[in-house]
């Protein structure tokens, strides 16, 4: 058996919070420790020297979608647009440069990341989201798709609408402003079908590259029928990449037969992800139990009803399956609530327990309810870059909900406190792939109250989403003799041992306590750059060989 020895670094590790070195074996984890002891202990074995690298476990981000992520990495996004003049004019140069390309006039252009929260302007109108005409006088006859950040409602060009013949008649449907709800889910259909699967195989390459450059060594791909399609979930079951992939398939089901016989249909890993509950605070479509602050007239939309959510959580739990919901607002949070509070009466939590269900995003939850997903052992897999994005004084969730209620979204430190076990993740293309940000954004919540110390959040973005993914023997996602060997090496500046605030640096910034230190992830710090990525062993991303 071969072996390898690093040495002259900084390994992360709680068995030893003063390791430098690290020897693998076989794609494991075999000894930690320092340096002159490695040699000792291993003098056969090839050496690589470090010097002076940060070592951490590899990251995994727990809630992805890879083809629309990858089409964002090299194609047109609206994320810098300042008003609705110049995400129009950011499409009309995109759509110049196909033409000078020699794109076909009928290709797709797919677009998103457009947020009008953010827009301000000379006119009137430029604080408000482009029509369907004034995208027409610029792209003509192209069907174009262009999704707002959150990917929950979208502009849409007239050739991509009329692909819908029943688009008219769906739910959500305006012949001017951005489609939501089931005219959204169709019109996004349509235009996954001018997807070729050549630029799909392209897409969801180029995304898993990505996330390997930045220390992720797994992801969760979460599909569904109306956000990705089966044709691109099972695509990337086909996919051959290093990065692990875990799938989950967003669909409801009614009896553990139905749960069983989805499975083998769609190959997934579990059943739940991107199965909508409601949509996305941006777009006015989470739902909620009171009206929007800024639009009084609505307080969202519910996709699923009570019965259909109990079916689903019980039909998966007896069939000992991982299920789980895409919940934001307070409303669905309730129905999910509610849902295992039922179930926990008929079957017991330990049963509900064992299958680790999920919450995807899960921003505003109260205390009492976090004590029921506790008890049911549910996963909380949120966003911190959410806040970071959108939590600040003004910003769309004061915007949208009021101070009050905006207030309490993304509450780590409660769901932590509560027992709520935490996976972060970027639900990436709404926000990037990247776990040091993810990490300072938790961190550093616009709330301080809300925030989770780093140490919390490191376990959030590796541990958590191993756990999160159903594997939980204490050892996968840490530097420990007999975990699997996947790791990131890092260039890393300062190393600090400290609390998100002034209530959590007790002893765990004593150094009497032996906890190992991490980056410093304060804003304006640089955060770490990696290096190397490795996941059992086997090379994912080399920086100084590409």
């Amino acid at each position: 058996m071969a072996t390898q020895l690093l040495l002259g670094g900084i390994v992360y590790s709680a068995a030893v919070p003063d390791a430098t070195a690290m020897a693998v074996t076989d794609g494991m984890v075999v000894w930690v420790g320092t340096d002159d002891v490695g040699r000792a202990l291993h003098p056969d074995a090839e050496v690589i020297d470090l010097n002076g690298l940060f070592v951490t476990p590899g990251f995994v981000d727990s809630h992805v979608h890879l083809t629309s992520t990858g089409l964002a990495l090299d194609g047109l996004t609206l994320n810098e647009a300042t008003s609705r003049t110049h995400c129009l004019q950011l499409v009309a140069e995109a759509v110049a440069a196909d033409a000078a390309a020699g794109h076909d006039e009928g290709e797709l252009l797919w677009g998103l990341g457009w947020d009008d929260s953010t827009w301000e302007g000379a006119g009137p109108e430029d604080g408000r989201f482009p029509t369907t005409s004034e995208l027409d006088a610029v792209v003509g006859a192209r069907p174009v798709y262009l999704a707002r950040v959150d990917e929950h409602s979208a502009v849409a060009s007239t050739a991509l609408r009329r692909l819908v013949p029943e688009l008219a008649d769906a739910a959500g449907y305006h012949p001017e402003e951005p489609l939501v709800a089931e005219a959204h889910h169709l019109v996004r259909g349509a235009a996954r079908q001018l997807v070729t699967a050549a630029q799909r195989e392209r897409a969801q390459r180029r995304a898993l590259d990505v996330a390997a450059a930045h220390g992720v060594v797994a992801v969760h791909e979460n599909g569904g029928p109306d956000i990705s399609g089966l044709e691109d979930f099972l695509a990337i079951a086909e996919l051959d990449h290093p990065v692990e992939i875990r799938r989950y398939w967003g669909q409801p089901v009614t009896d553990e037969e139905h749960a069983a016989e989805l499975l083998s249909i769609t190959r997934a890993d579990a059943l739940g992800g991107d199965l909508f509950i409601d949509g996305a605070i941006g777009s006015h479509t989470a739902w909620l139990t009171e009206p929007y602050t800024d639009d009084p007239h609505t307080s969202g939309i519910s996709y699923l009803d009570a019965d259909t959510i109990r079916a689903h959580l019980r039909a998966c739990t007896l069939a000992g399956i991982q299920a789980g919901f895409h919940v934001i607002g307070d409303a669905a949070t309730g129905a999910v609530v509610e849902a295992l509070t039922d179930l926990a009466d008929e079957l017991g939590t330990p049963a509900i327990a064992r299958c680790a269900h999920r919450l995807e995003h899960a921003e505003m939850v109260t205390a009492a309810q976090a004590e029921v997903l506790s008890r049911c052992g549910v996963i909380a897999s949120m966003q911190p870059l959410f806040d970071a994005e959108w939590g600040g004084p003004g910003d769309l969730y004061e915007t949208r909900l009021g101070p009050d209620r905006a207030a309490t979204l993304n509450d780590f430190a409660m769901l932590a406190k509560t027992g709520v076990a935490l996976s972060f993740s970027s639900d990436a293309p709404v926000t990037p792939i990247d776990p040091w940000a993810t990490i300072r954004a938790a961190v550093h919540h616009h709330r301080k109250t809300n925030a989770i110390s780093p140490r919390g959040a490191f376990a959030a973005t590796t541990r958590g989403g191993w756990r999160a993914g159903g594997v939980n023997d204490g050892l996968t996602g840490t530097l420990t003799p007999g975990a699997p060997a996947s790791y990131a090496l890092w260039e890393a500046d300062e190393f600090v041992v400290a609390g998100s605030h002034e209530k959590v640096q007790r002893w765990s910034t004593d150094p009497r306590s032996r906890v190992p230190a991490l980056p410093d992830v304060s804003p304006g710090a640089a955060l770490p750059r990696c290096v190397r990525t490795v996941h059992r062993g086997r090379v994912l991303y080399d920086r100084d060989a590409t």
